[in-house]
């Protein structure tokens, strides 16, 4: 499964569409997401972020030796961009990638 979590933009054909952080991570609890895009900013703070979903992939390939999809970022926003650039990179250096 390829899942896209944006508030705004069309959803790719072929992908699964999520707008929040936490369906996203739902669906990477399942082991059947083999792709990842994320947006930064998803209009509400509080519900938090793309970066959000890293921290969690983070934790759990630290904690319990999850397998992480493969990872992209389509964020316009430019600090955004490289804080989830910085963080999909963390991730695989911990995964010895």
């Amino acid at each position: 499964m390829r899942v896209y979590l944006d508030d705004e933009r069309d959803t790719p054909p072929g992908w699964v569409r999520v707008y929040w952080p936490q369906e996203a991570i739902e669906l990477l609890e399942t082991g059947a997401v083999t792709e990842l895009s994320l947006d930064h900013d998803l209009g509400d703070d509080e519900r938090g972020t793309g970066y959000d979903v890293l921290l969690w992939i983070e934790r759990a390939v630290a904690e319990r030796g999850f397998a992480p999809p493969r990872m992209s970022v389509h964020s316009a926003n430019p600090a955004g961009r490289r804080r989830t650039l910085a963080a999909i990179e963390a991730i695989g250096r911990l995964r010895g990638g």
